[in-house]
């Protein structure tokens, strides 16, 4: 592909353009980016709230695979690598990338409010389910296999993990 810029793998055409600009960010998705941090903040609160909490899921591999999984997911979200990535294929699944990543991100904002409110189970599963979606959408709209392969695994080893620390 010469002389297209890309941001996001190697889309092309309105995409690119629309994306990188003249940055030559190709290494970089500034979406996937805002998306992680925005992800995270309710998380670092709820840890400066919970710092004595510990996990009740004694199955190692489980607590391994969680963790490398959702690093590599969110690794994955960020930076491109060429590896098993093709970008995405029209304006169209942008589109649906960016909006349906906004939707997955304030229902999970929203569930966090109601989860600092009052914790249950099925908040806590929520809470699990809905970055998993949002890794998973990411992968699907940019062909990016190795993404949707991290958000397999990290929606696996999550929803198991997270069922092992069931609030009472």
């Amino acid at each position: 592909m010469s002389g297209s810029i890309s941001i996001i793998g190697s889309a092309d055409g309105p995409t690119s353009v629309f994306l990188a600009g003249k940055l030559g960010l190709n290494w970089l998705n500034l979406f996937g980016l805002i998306f992680v941090v925005l992800l995270l903040i309710p998380n670092i609160i709820y840890a400066l709230k919970a710092k004595n909490q510990q996990n009740k899921c004694t199955n190692k591999f489980m607590n391994i695979m969680e963790q490398i999984s959702r690093y590599g997911c969110m690794i994955l979200m960020v930076f491109h690598f060429g590896i098993a990535e093709f970008g995405f294929p029209s304006v169209g699944a942008f589109l649906v990338y960016l909006f349906g990543s906004a939707l997955l991100l304030i229902s999970y904002w929203v569930v966090w409010i109601l989860y600092f409110h009052k914790q249950t189970y099925g908040k806590q599963i929520a809470l699990a389910v809905i970055p998993t979606c949002q890794f998973i959408l990411s992968g699907i709209t940019m062909r990016y296999g190795l993404l949707i392969t991290f958000g397999i695994v990290f929606g696996i080893a999550h929803i198991y993990v997270t069922s092992k620390n069931r609030v009472a």
